[in-house]
């Protein structure tokens, strides 16, 4: 009788070792633990959405260091400079330059004393249709957020759970087999053009690989099964504990992202020979965090560009209000927001050399770089590891979806459902808040079926907060903003980043319009780089060291859609091509100028794109608000002095000063930088100017480590 083997008789579950399966339930069954122990604290509608406003600065600092650094950026970062180079951290990291501003912003949303954002229309401009606008088309965008959780989860852990080859299909066997083909022939045409058929196999099996039908494994884990089972997790959590049970996880949570941030970068470096073989095996322009070649899309402009659309949008999410609201007093609102913020920039550094260590090993032509992370893992970890992996990225789905659907259930309740059935008790509402979180958390599931990008998903997110970014922006700072102008960039704005995008990518007319697929023209970059042992063998070079000119092809992308363009039918090269993801209709509207896009650069397209964003909805804004009628005075002056009230150490005493306040609409007039303006920009005190300064020092120290770490082996 012929020995079982030892692997055998430790038998797998759905590809996963039973360790680590373990660790996974142990660490499910722990967070349905901490939400029923949680529950019994929540007692009404200010504990569920709020925290009873009595978290202090280390809760502050797990609740933004959870919403800010979710597992699954690692993998959206690792996938972008995979893609990239360092500069693609810049998708995560360019909120560094942000951290300053979080000083100011959390004593706003801290000293206006609200529930939810939508509030904040209602009570500056005296009308309910924006607040109910807000929360309808908030919850909306939310849900894309929910979605791109799902989609990044699913990415990681696919690769974690793979069959093993003698298990494949003969169609899954062939998959495979052409994804090897494709990436020989891809590597083969970067350096030298390919000829007949060589050139029409290529052709063919880049139109599969546009289409995400490639794949260097075949996974158990299928889209809709896992989407169903974690988050029927999330919402039994959520139901039970509100915010308080989202901090607590945060909590644990935050110590798993440190762990799983760093642990693979060590295995990662012994496996390829350390930091020298690193920059061997990588080409040098990926370590340019200003963008490397011209296939980058993140140069300086790029980059300030999309600085600046995060400067106005990001005050446009309902969890600043949700986070800010809960703290006790204005200083712990600021400690956490500062402290989680500069947490996760350190983290975003490991994620970004994962990225490079990624491509060193994988080389350039992973047919799904949004696996990057989870193929790394399954490389690189050891039994045990792995499941600290997974916990750490279902962790991180948990802690973040959670705080979004607090959020979302508390404008829901707040400002849809209760002012069209007001005078119920609260435990009616606490119900409807309740039934709230499985219901979006399910409209997540479906958006995140239709989207695959995890890169495309945040980038669209990050546009999206621009549709209420830039009216909160000028809430805060100008006397002068009215309603109407509010309404019409609103609707201008939905309709320029979300309506048009999603309609051009979903009629097949449009999609496949010849002009529509355009692409950029193709480009041939020359560099002198110094030869490594790889350009040796490849007969490139005769010697290490070696000074040459290496010539590298740079493929056509999309001009208009953010996923590319594919062929209709993959087999035929000559079959008609259509969109893939969301429309880029800036792009298009400055074609009609004359621009010639098509010789825009990857940096180019993504400049514009953000310019166009956040430009425009600022000059409706002003426009319009300086055509139309001005808000009561009255309540104008309410809410400005109220804003500039300083928080009170007691709920009490806080109700109080806000009287005094509404008693003397000029009582801090004397803090105003432009006397007699409608700006309402202040004076600094001597805690704004620390801070400030402190929060810039510290912007500077992770720029200088990101460099040097990136210079290590050079």
């Amino acid at each position: 009788m012929t020995a079982i083997p030892l692997p055998s008789l430790l038998a797998t579950f759905f590809g996963l070792h039973w360790v680590d399966a373990l660790i996974i339930v142990v660490y499910m069954i722990a967070v349905l633990a901490i939400g029923k122990a949680l529950s019994h604290g929540v007692k009404g509608e200010k504990d569920f959405f709020l925290g009873g406003r009595s978290l202090g600065k280390w809760f502050q600092f797990f609740l933004s260091f959870g919403t800010m650094t979710d597992p699954g950026q690692a993998t959206t970062t690792s996938s972008s400079v995979y893609r990239q180079g360092a500069g693609g951290a810049w998708l995560a990291l360019i909120t560094l330059f942000l951290t300053p501003y979080y000083w100011f912003s959390t004593v706003w949303f801290r000293r206006v004393r609200l529930t939810t954002t939508a509030e904040l229309f209602e009570d500056r401009f005296g009308n309910r249709f924006l607040a109910t606008l807000y929360a309808s088309t908030t919850v909306l965008m939310a849900i894309v957020s929910i979605a791109g959780g799902n989609v990044v989860a699913l990415k990681t852990l696919q690769p974690l759970m793979v069959k093993e080859p003698a298990a494949y299909t003969v169609v899954e066997a062939q998959r495979v087999a052409d994804y090897h083909e494709f990436v020989t022939l891809r590597t083969e045409r970067q350096s030298v053009s390919l000829a007949g058929e060589r050139a029409a196999r290529y052709d063919v099996l880049k139109a599969y690989y546009d289409r995400g039908e490639l794949q260097p494994y075949i996974s158990y884990l299928k889209p809709v099964q896992f989407y169903l089972v974690s988050t029927v997790l999330v919402a039994i959590f959520v139901m039970l504990g509100g915010l308080k049970a989202s901090a607590m996880v945060d909590a644990l949570q935050a110590v798993l992202v440190i762990v799983i941030s760093f642990i693979l970068i060590p295995f990662g470096l012994a496996k390829i020979g350390g930091f020298a073989a690193l920059h061997e095996k990588v080409p040098a322009a990926m370590f340019n965090l200003f963008g490397g070649d011209g296939a980058s899309e993140y140069t300086w402009y790029s980059i300030a560009a999309l600085l600046f659309v995060q400067l106005v949008g990001i005050v446009g999410s309902q969890a600043n209000m949700t986070i800010a609201g809960s703290a006790k007093n204005e200083y712990a609102a600021r400690i956490g927001a500062v402290t989680g913020g500069f947490s996760k920039r350190f983290v975003t550094i490991a994620w970004a050399y994962c990225g490079l260590i990624a491509l060193a090993m994988f080389g350039p032509s992973l047919s799904d770089p949004d696996q990057a992370w989870g193929l790394l893992t399954k490389a690189l970890l050891p039994v045990g590891l792995i499941g600290i992996m997974i916990i750490g990225i279902l962790g991180g789905k948990l802690a973040l979806l959670g705080a979004q659907s607090v959020v979302l259930a508390g404008l829901v309740v707040k400002n849809l459902y209760e002012p069209f059935f007001p005078g119920k008790s609260e435990k009616h509402y606490m119900l409807i808040a309740r039934l709230t979180v499985p219901a979006v958390l399910g409209a997540g599931v479906v958006v995140g079926l239709f989207l695959n990008s995890v890169v495309a998903l945040l980038k669209f997110a990050i546009v999206l907060l621009l549709i209420w970014g830039v009216p909160i922006t000028f809430i805060f700072i100008w006397r002068r903003l009215t309603e109407t102008a509010v309404r019409v960039q609103v609707f201008a704005t939905l309709i320029l980043i979300a309506v048009i995008p999603w309609g051009v990518a979903s009629i097949p007319t449009l999609a496949q319009s010849e002009t529509l697929t355009a692409m950029t023209r193709e480009r041939v970059l020359t560099s002198e780089v110094t030869a490594t042992a790889e350009d040796v063998a490849a007969g490139r070079a005769a010697t290490v060291g070696q000074t040459f000119t290496k010539t590298r092809r740079i493929e056509p992308v999309s001009i208009y859609f953010e996923e590319g363009v594919v062929r209709t039918n993959p087999q035929d090269p000559s079959s008609p091509r259509t969109g893939k993801g969301l429309f880029r209709f800036e792009v298009w509207l400055v074609s009609l100028t004359g621009a010639d896009v098509a010789g825009f650069s990857p940096a180019m397209l993504l400049t514009t794109r953000y310019l166009v964003d956040v430009l425009l909805p600022m000059l409706i804004v002003v426009v319009v608000s300086l055509l139309t009628r001005p808000t009561d005075p009255a309540r104008v002056a309410r809410f400005y002095v109220r804003l500039k009230t300083p928080v009170a150490a007691t709920l009490e005493e806080d109700a109080a000063e806000v009287e005094r306040s509404y008693a003397a609409p000029q009582r801090f007039d004397q803090q105003k930088l432009f006397p007699r303006s409608n700006w309402e920009f202040t004076k600094w005190n001597r805690e704004d100017l620390l801070g400030f300064l402190g929060c810039c020092v510290l912007v500077g120290i992770v720029l200088v480590v990101f460099k040097f770490v990136l210079t290590l082996g050079s």
